[in-house]
C-alpha cells in the first residue's frame, strides 16, 4: 500500500490580521507536512498562494526535503475572479489540472492529477461551496454537479475531495457526498469534528459553531488517522489564529 497525508485549510484571504497570523499558518503546515493541501479563499492581488508556497519551500530546502508545486484557479466571475480563488499545494508529481464552474458567485472546483509512489494516479480536488447558510439547495446542486464531473471519463482510480463545503454533516450536500465518498475524519475517528468554524480570530455575529470542512475519499482508500490542525493561537495572543477556520489533516493508505 502507498501512504500519503492530505489536508485542507481556508486561508480567510487577506482579512483579519493576515500579516500577523501568516507565520502561524506556515508553522502548522510545516509541522503537518501534508503531501497535498487544499486551499480556499486565496487572495490573488497579493499573490497569497505564491507567498505561502515560497515560505514553505524555503524552509523545506534547508531540510533537503521535497518542495511544493502550486496549482491555482480563480473564481469564474468577471469581478470576483480577479480577487479570489482556490488552489492546491502538492509535493507529488503533478501530471495535469482542470476545473469546473459551480456557479453562485463563480464558485469552482480545481482538480489536479498526481502520480503516487507506486505509479498509480490520484485525483485531488479542492472545493469551496456557496456560503449562505440557509441556501442548502444551492450546495446540493453544486455537489451533484461535482460528483457527476468526477465520475466522468478520464478519472483517476483514486480520488480525494477536500475543502470548505459550508455545510454541516446533517445537510443535504454532505449526505449526497457520502453516497459516493467516505469522510476521512469520520472513518478514522467515528464522527465528524464538533466544529471547524469559527476560531477566536473573528468575532461571531451569533453563537453558532459547526463542522463545515471535510476530506472525502473514494473507494480503495483507507483513512488511518485524522485530526484538526491550525487550531493553536499565538503564544502571546489568544485571539490570533492561523485562520477563522481550523483545518483537517488525514493520513491515508491507497491499495495497490
Amino acid at each position: 500500500m502507498t501512504s500519503l497525508t492530505v489536508a485542507t485549510i481556508n486561508l480567510r484571504n487577506h482579512a483579519n490580521r493576515w500579516r500577523d497570523r501568516r507565520h502561524l499558518l506556515v508553522g502548522e503546515l510545516l509541522d503537518a507536512q501534508p503531501d497535498l493541501i487544499s486551499l480556499q479563499e486565496i487572495w490573488f492581488p497579493m499573490r497569497q498562494g505564491e507567498w505561502l508556497r515560497n515560505q514553505l519551500n524555503a524552509r523545506l530546502a534547508t531540510r533537503g526535503e521535497v518542495p511544493y508545486t502550486l496549482a491555482l484557479k480563480r473564481k469564474a466571475h468577471p469581478v470576483l475572479g480577479s480577487l479570489e480563488g482556490i488552489g492546491v499545494l502538492s509535493r507529488l508529481p503533478l501530471v495535469s489540472q482542470d476545473a469546473i464552474s459551480l456557479g453562485y458567485g463563480g464558485r469552482v472546483a480545481l482538480r489536479i492529477a498526481v502520480e503516487l509512489e507506486n505509479g498509480r494516479m490520484l485525483d485531488f480536488i479542492a472545493v469551496h461551496l456557496h456560503h449562505l447558510s440557509y441556501d442548502r439547495e444551492a450546495r446540493l446542486e453544486q455537489v451533484m454537479s461535482l460528483v457527476s464531473w468526477l465520475s466522468g471519463p478520464g478519472r483517476a482510480p483514486f480520488r480525494v475531495v477536500a475543502g470548505d463545503f459550508n455545510e454541516v454533516p446533517a445537510g443535504p450536500a454532505i449526505k449526497y457526498m457520502k453516497q459516493t465518498f467516505i469522510s476521512a475524519f469520520e472513518a478514522a475517528r467515528g464522527s465528524e469534528p464538533l466544529a471547524t468554524y469559527p476560531t477566536a480570530l473573528v468575532k461571531p455575529t451569533d453563537d453558532w459553531t459547526g463542522c463545515i470542512d471535510y476530506i472525502f475519499l473514494s473507494s480503495g482508500m483507507i483513512a488511518r488517522s485524522a485530526r484538526i490542525f491550525c487550531n493553536k493561537p499565538a503564544p502571546d495572543d489568544s485571539t490570533l489564529y492561523p485562520s477563522d477556520h481550523v483545518g483537517i489533516v488525514a493520513t491515508l493508505q491507497v491499495s495497490a
